[in-house]
């Protein structure tokens, strides 16, 4: 497919490259030019690359010359689309089409966060020696198998083929809608229950008192991924966000350790 580029400006005087995967939906992201690797934020669900880890990130390369590219999924941010339309089957090929549009070539160290971590676990085996490092913050690899459908109530169950959605409360905004689409697809994208193609240094942050995926989460990721070079720091007073400033520090530590 043609790749077709455009500019807008957005909040401020931030400019905004969008690339289109599909027709129709524009998918928007930043690059920061600067020496390599290139670290590539990949957001959680219905999050964006306004986010605070992002944007923190973002600050830290610019001040030191370094390369970074954060981006918009389909339905998400600055992009074109609806969120509930989207899936992770096509939230990972926007991923992967933005960073071949972006960033075709150089070494990459990705970060993932909560879904991001996902979508990152599924983008690394794809991208070969090219890949650094991997730093995954509260991620959540399967959750649509292993924390959304468990916690369905048959009554919910029910309304969810009946309607292809439901919406449930959420701590951190409006209600968060689950589409059947989203867990009918999720279990085509399952990473957990075989080894995950990784060999480059990993780092994983979690809170112990992530009340939406619970750390143990983590500790099953590692036996899965096939890198001997994986550490894990459990941050005892960490919720999901980990978007303090101690939290932001650590991550940047951390994703020093794989530079």
């Amino acid at each position: 497919m043609r790749v077709a580029l455009s500019r807008f400006r957005i909040a401020g005087e931030i400019a905004v490259t969008r690339t289109f995967r599909v027709p129709g939906q524009a998918l928007a992201y930043e690059i920061l030019d600067g020496s390599g690797p290139t670290l590539v934020f990949c957001p959680g669900y219905g999050s964006d690359m306004a986010g605070t880890k992002a944007m923190r990130l973002w600050a830290a390369c610019a001040a030191r010359g370094e390369a970074m590219l954060r981006f918009d999924y389909g339905g998400h941010g600055q992009s074109g689309g609806k969120f509930i339309d989207g899936c992770i089957g096509d939230w990972a090929a926007d991923a992967a089409h933005v960073i071949a549009t972006a960033c075709p070539g150089g070494d990459i160290v990705l970060v993932g966060s909560s879904m991001g971590g996902w979508i990152s676990l599924l983008l690394a085996p794809t991208l070969g020696p090219r890949l650094r490092g991997l730093i995954l913050i509260a991620p959540a690899p399967d959750f649509t198998e292993r924390l959304i459908k468990p916690a369905l109530s048959p009554a919910q169950a029910e309304m969810l083929v009946a309607n292809g959605v439901i919406y449930q409360p959420s701590d951190h905004g409006d209600p968060t809608p689950i589409t059947l689409k989203l867990i009918e697809d999720g279990a085509r994208h399952l990473v957990l229950d075989a080894p995950i193609a990784v060999t480059c240094p990993v780092r994983i942050m979690h809170g112990l008192r992530d009340q939406d995926v619970p750390w143990e989460l983590s500790l099953r990721l590692t036996e899965s991924l096939e890198s001997e070079d994986v550490r894990i720091v459990l941050v005892k007073d960490g919720e999901h966000r980990l978007s303090r400033e101690a939290d932001l520090e650590l991550l940047e530590d951390l994703i020093g350790q794989v530079k």
